[in-house]
């Protein structure tokens, strides 16, 4: 039985003063007048320029993030492995529809890529779609059946940056993850995602979807895609995560009228993640499999359904994840079980990561429990020291 709850395994790297930090980090968390407040406070700062790295970067931004640039990632990347946890760097700076931003986006995830292909502890690169496309064209490619010249003009601007990016994985032979987004963008997103796939995924899994299980059609949509890829002779990449835009998406829906795409409730999600990693691991075959998740319950899930169905621990076909900064509890005493863990490790000027590490502080005030649980283990890892 994986236990969660061994504090000086979930901890091991961390010096007194780190678990000092994330402790004072997660209690002004904990209040969500301060988090409330903060936010509008720290964007204007940031939008007048007034000096906030001093504050910013020693504080919340070395809580959750690895570093400016990918070389001042390294110590972060060597740390982790120290605990047994590899890392997946992840460039968290804000994308734009300036074609100037985007190709500076498109060079710095290629850069990423070559950094990986020559670091044994990344095995894995990612990259946010919408970063390489006009969200108004992606809009029109997803959700009509007749879409303008531009758009479409614009879509095979997007499928050429996304294939750069996927050809340059396969020529190193390391993965690489798109990652989900707006139900109002996914389609096109799917589409061309699931065409790299049939491209790339013929020897082994390079390319990985992302399915955000908190929208009810999405376990239908990965047994559709898992039997076009039998049919056509290529192998899935399937990263799992509950989701990221809740309220957005039920808001957009009940205003334009149409069917909310999110589950009815957080255990109707629960059960669609559980079933999705069976499905896939019952399927190993024919998969790799990306277990995203901050939740114990289905992290327990997939190990113990590993250990049934006897794929080894170690098996580069399975994977758990974390963000840094959060669930080490979790990433930790996997990895100290045998599993493969990486942690998603964001960088970039801290300017341009603020959006990211606000969001960060907002999902921690707002999901259920996760900030006291990460004060507990925190509280007793402390104690523990003491003693």
């Amino acid at each position: 039985m994986l236990d969660f709850t061994d504090t000086r395994t979930a901890f091991s790297i961390k010096s007194d003063r780190d678990i000092r930090r994330a402790y004072f980090m997660y209690k002004l968390i904990s209040y969500p007048w301060l988090v409330k407040m903060a936010n509008p406070m720290i964007r204007f700062a940031s939008a007048i320029r007034f000096p906030i790295n001093w504050i910013v970067k020693p504080t919340v931004y070395a809580q959750f993030c690895g570093g400016e640039t990918i070389d001042e990632c390294g110590p972060v990347i060597i740390k982790l492995k120290e605990g047994g946890v590899s890392s997946i760097l992840d460039y968290s700076v804000e994308g734009s529809e300036e074609e100037k931003v985007i190709e500076q986006a498109l060079q710095e995830t290629l850069r990423v890529i070559d950094y990986a292909a020559s670091n044994e502890n990344i095995p894995f690169t990612v990259f946010k779609p919408t970063a390489f496309g006009n969200s108004n064209a992606l809009e029109v490619l997803s959700t009509s059946h007749s879409p303008d010249a531009e758009s479409v003009k614009e879509g095979d601007k997007f499928r050429q940056r996304i294939q750069k990016l996927c050809e340059r994985a396969y020529g190193y032979g390391i993965p690489i993850m798109i990652d989900a987004e707006d139900s109002w963008y996914q389609e096109i997103i799917d589409q061309v995602v699931m065409d790299m796939m049939a491209n790339y995924n013929k020897e082994k899994p390079i390319v990985f979807n992302t399915y955000q299980m908190y929208r009810h059609d999405r376990l239908e949509r990965l047994k559709q895609d898992h039997a076009r890829a039998k049919k056509e002779q290529f192998f899935m990449g399937a990263k799992f995560v509950r989701g990221a835009y809740m309220e957005k998406e039920r808001e957009r829906a009940e205003e334009m009228g149409y069917e909310d795409p999110i589950q009815p409730d957080k255990p109707a999600t629960d059960r669609d993640y559980n079933l999705a990693l069976k499905y896939t691991l019952e399927n190993i075959d024919d998969f790799a499999v990306f277990n995203g998740t901050h939740n114990e319950e289905s992290s327990r899930y997939m190990a113990e359904l590993m250990d049934e169905l006897k794929i080894a621990r170690n098996d580069n076909r399975c994977w758990f994840s974390q963000l840094y900064g959060m669930s080490d509890h979790i990433s930790f005493n996997l990895a100290n079980e045998g599993f493969n863990v990486a942690k998603y490790v964001p960088y970039g000027p801290v300017k341009f990561v603020l959006p990211y590490l606000m969001r960060r502080a907002e999902e921690n005030t707002s999901v259920k429990g996760q900030t006291s649980r990460e004060l507990m283990l925190l509280k007793q890892e402390k104690d523990r020291r003491k003693r």
